[in-house]
């Protein structure tokens, strides 16, 4: 009986998704009550570092609060949005890759 094994010698070599970050933009408006909030809710942060990060907003302008594939970086930016809007507040959030 003849061996119908086949034994191939492949290389496949698997490519890390690009990575994006989600950026958080201050305003004059969106109260730190709210980006807490924001921040717990939509990316997970403990109230600690969302109150750190709210500060760095608040201080610097911006602060990058995740780095994520496209899909998901896509969706959190969509949510803030949506809260943002909900909230009536101008809130930006956007993404930019890595």
């Amino acid at each position: 009986m003849a061996n119908t094994e086949l034994d191939y010698d492949i290389d496949i070599e698997l490519m890390k998704p690009k990575m994006y970050k989600v950026i958080l933009h201050n305003d004059d408006y969106s109260t730190f009550d709210f980006v807490i909030d924001v921040l717990t809710t939509v990316f997970y942060k403990s109230k600690d570092e969302a109150v750190e990060l709210t500060l760095k907003v608040d201080r610097e302008g911006f602060a990058i609060v995740g780095i994520y594939p496209y899909d998901i970086a896509q969706t959190k930016v969509s949510m803030v949005k949506f809260m943002a809007k909900e909230a009536e507040f101008p809130l930006l959030a956007t993404m930019e890759e890595e």
